[in-house]
């Protein structure tokens, strides 16, 4: 969701919207993983709280409805000084890595982080 749909209280519509499109092609499938990914987040440094995590990971949860035993990922600007902190998260299976990927000292401290 893009930050004015968040602070417009459109989380859960859009989350949903978000969903509904690709659950028939999760139909039957023996494992996969979702991630959630703010648009606001992508390459902007900002990240969501682990609060802000939390409450999208249970939409998307509810959305997936019978599929949701799902690992749930937050990607958005993962950094070895939130990466804890979102990895502690009720809701958050894990992590998924961007830009912090490239540089192995950040990329290590994450995975220690886990």
């Amino acid at each position: 969701e893009t930050l004015e749909e968040r602070r417009g209280g459109r989380l859960d519509q859009v989350l949903r919207r978000q969903v509904a499109a690709v659950r028939p092609g999760l139909e039957g499938a023996h494992a996969f993983m979702i991630a959630y990914e703010p648009v606001w987040a992508i390459g902007t440094g900002e990240t969501a709280t682990p609060e802000d995590a939390s409450e999208a990971h249970a939409v998307v949860r509810d959305a997936l409805g019978d599929l949701g035993a799902a690992p749930v990922l937050y990607g958005g600007s993962v950094k070895p000084g939130n990466a804890q902190a979102l990895m502690a998260t009720p809701g958050v299976d894990g992590v998924l890595v961007g830009g912090a990927s490239l540089d192995p000292d950040s990329f290590l401290a994450i995975a220690r982080a886990a």
